[in-house]
């Protein structure tokens, strides 16, 4: 009994070693490629860290095997059924001009290419309510393919990584409107096509124009899901419509949160306006 002392010792920093050699990281996560960024903060690559609340990463929302039925595309085509996507669709008028374009399928073929996103979790349900909230206000129900005032260029000259094309115009286009050659550009390197030099595709292909949607989701406003519905008006339009600069909007938003979730059968969660 008298070694118990120096028995624990060396117990205690056998631990310490083996979670030090762990996935996880720092709370602040930071996560090295592959690895998900969980909803504590930290980093590894179980369902622990991948699965519901996941902030960043290869993240599964339902848990699960990567691309299995508890994550992304196959949960997302049983969340949003044809009455869900035509219920906001048919509340266009007939001479939109996203009324044809726009396809539930066109959707579900893009989703397939996010399994991180949505799932048929509480908390991927609530994520496929703010992605549409914020599509149906960015799109009035799916009418608009552009924004209507195409004639801002949206070209930041000073971004040198991603250099305007001349001749081309990076308005809104798509589901969430992408703007600016600094976000055509990434998001055409990862999807597939030439944003800078051809902008207009994301008008022209469906699926790609629900791509950048989810690329723009992915990459900007999935990983706030977990802090309420008014920190994904802030990643989107924060300083337009947030801290009362535009309540209305703001409000616009929220209320179809809230519808879609009472549709999918979810409580919205707290903190809804930013």
């Amino acid at each position: 009994m008298a070694n118990a002392p120096r028995i624990l010792a060396v117990l205690a920093l056998g631990l310490a070693l083996l979670c030090a050699a762990g996935p996880a990281a720092a709370q602040n996560c930071g996560c090295q490629p592959d690895y998900c960024c969980s909803k504590f903060g930290y980093c590894g690559t179980t369902d622990d860290y991948c699965g519901d609340g996941c902030q960043s990463g290869p993240c599964r929302s339902g848990g699960g095997s990567p691309g299995g039925s508890s994550s992304g595309g196959g949960n997302v085509a049983n969340v949003v059924t044809d009455a869900f996507f035509n219920g906001i669709k048919n509340q266009a008028g007939n001479g939109c001009e996203g009324k044809n374009f726009y396809t539930r399928s066109a959707f579900l073929s893009a989703a397939d290419s996010y399994k991180g996103f949505g799932g048929g979790s509480v908390e991927g349900k609530r994520e496929i309510a703010a992605f549409f909230a914020h599509v149906t206000h960015e799109t009035g129900h799916f009418c608009y393919i552009s924004e209507i005032n195409k004639n801002n260029a949206y070209c930041d000259s000073s971004n040198r990584q991603w250099p305007c094309v001349a001749g081309q115009k990076y308005y809104g286009r798509g589901p969430l409107q992408i703007s600016w050659n600094y976000n055509y550009g990434p998001a055409g390197r990862d999807i597939g096509f030439n944003g800078l030099g051809d902008p207009n595709r994301v008008a022209q292909d469906a699926v790609i124009a629900f791509k950048t949607a989810l690329w723009f989701w992915t990459n900007n406003v999935h990983r706030v899901m977990s802090q309420g519905f008014g920190a994904t008006i802030r990643a989107i339009n924060g300083a337009l419509e947030c801290n009362g600069n535009n309540p209305a909007q703001m409000n616009a938003r929220v209320g179809y949160y809230k519808q879609y979730c009472q549709q999918l059968g979810v409580d919205p969660g707290p903190n809804l306006t930013c």
